[in-house]
């Protein structure tokens, strides 16, 4: 039997881990809501570049990167609070909400440009805050690069689908 000590911490890891994955569930809800409706025909529709995934793919993606997002936020949320943990996680808050606010601009608006317009400084938060979780925990910084990798991609591929359809 463990000492009341490792109870409650182990208690906070699991309270501090409910609220990192409801955060991501969230994003990815808020998200869902306004591209599920939009998929056929409006997306289905729209001009692709060669370089288009199939559309099967971003399901298993997004739920990968969310996953490898909440155990980033939870390593970070355990830390002991600090200025640069506030700032951290008020980056990361701010990179869940252009996320979700992508979705609602590219699928919900039909407007590829409006999802340019977020996707760019969206990618700049990531950025931003993957450098303010690596100064804080290495691994919760390094863990938000795929995340990084995927919505560049995602940047080019929104940019080439703004074009195609202009």
């Amino acid at each position: 039997m463990g000492s009341a000590r490792t109870r409650a911490n182990t208690a906070r890891d699991v309270v501090l881990g409910a609220v990192a994955v409801g955060a991501v569930i969230a994003t990815s809800v808020l998200g869902q809501i306004a591209a599920f409706p939009n998929l056929a025909p409006r997306y289905s529709g729209l001009a692709k570049p060669a370089f288009n995934p199939p559309n099967w793919i971003f399901g298993p993606v997004w739920t990968a990167l969310y996953a490898l997002m909440a155990f980033a936020s939870w390593r970070i949320l355990r830390l002991s609070p600090s200025r640069l943990r506030i700032r951290a996680l008020s980056l990361y808050a701010a990179m869940l909400v252009l996320n979700a606010a992508w979705s609602w601009m590219f699928f919900a608006a039909h407007s590829p440009g409006l999802g340019l317009i977020n996707i760019l400084p969206q990618l700049a938060l990531i950025l931003a805050t993957l450098d303010a979780f690596r100064r804080l925990d290495r691994l919760a910084g390094w863990i938000l690069l795929p995340l990084a990798g995927w919505v560049a991609f995602a940047s080019v591929l929104n940019l080439a689908i703004w074009r195609l359809n202009s």
